[in-house]
């Protein structure tokens, strides 16, 4: 069953609008017409079994059939910190960690992140569009975020309000993600691993200074290998949040 995102504001008593583009997409893409079911989340995790009542270039109303007791988001919740890469790379990045279950995409300005860079971020509208649709391509409950911009700083100080930071490094040696949670699993006293917000930091092509690095170690980061080949910046998160995920939360199934 298709699934649509409409904020709270458009939901009036037991009927609900759709605007924008997936107005046109419902009825020339999709072919659906009046009558036809569909998913309707109001944009804060709630989700409601819906009929199409009128379609229009404008606007379609449904009428609201019933609440679902539908949550596809994980236990644990992953922050991204994605070091600004080049081109066109945080498309690929948002599009595809939204898929994975990111919550929260901060980019940020690390040491070695292209001058060019670090000037004004306009892509801020683009990502979060691109964050949409592919939260309804994957059937998220929520919708991601991509924030503005933080220095490596602010980013630190954000990360020490997680539960767990992992910071993926090239030079670390013998110490991956299995390993990490191996120790946290042996250090426990009453058996079980209390970890809800996690804090992937993840560096620029450029990688991470030596000082930033040691600064992420006083902050109570983990450093992290993951594996012999180097990833690029757009893979390293992917495969990182990929395990995390696994280990601690739905990927893979019961």
């Amino acid at each position: 069953m298709h699934k649509f995102f409409t904020p709270k504001e458009n939901f009036i008593d037991s009927k609900a609008k759709i605007l924008g583009d997936d107005v046109k997409h419902l009825y020339k893409v999709l072919r659906l017409n009046e009558g036809d079911k569909i998913v309707l989340n109001n944009c804060e995790g709630e989700e409601f079994l819906s009929t199409i009542e009128t379609i229009s270039k404008q606007e379609v109303i449904v009428s609201i059939d019933e609440k679902l007791k539908i949550n596809n988001e994980s236990r644990i919740k992953i922050y991204l910190f994605q070091g600004l890469p080049k081109a066109q790379k945080m498309d690929l990045i948002v599009q595809k960690g939204t898929e994975l279950g990111i919550i929260e995409f901060i980019p940020t300005i690390t040491e070695r992140v292209d001058i060019k860079l670090k000037g004004e971020f306009k892509k801020l509208d683009r990502l979060n569009r691109i964050a949409l649709e592919a939260a309804k391509q994957s059937k998220r409950t929520v919708i991601p975020k991509v924030v503005s911009p933080i220095s490596f700083m602010e980013a630190i100080d954000k990360l020490k309000t997680m539960d767990l930071i992992i910071v993926p490094y090239e030079n670390a040696e013998d110490f991956g993600i299995k390993t990490l949670f191996r120790k946290l699993n042996n250090e426990l006293e009453d058996n079980i691993l209390n970890i809800t917000d996690i804090g992937i930091l993840v560096g620029p092509e450029g990688g991470f200074e030596e000082e930033e690095i040691s600064k992420l170690k006083d902050s109570g980061a983990y450093i992290v290998t993951l594996g012999k080949r180097i990833l690029r910046t757009e893979t390293a998160g992917f495969v990182c949040a990929s395990l995390v995920n696994y280990e601690l939360g739905d990927l893979g199934g019961k």
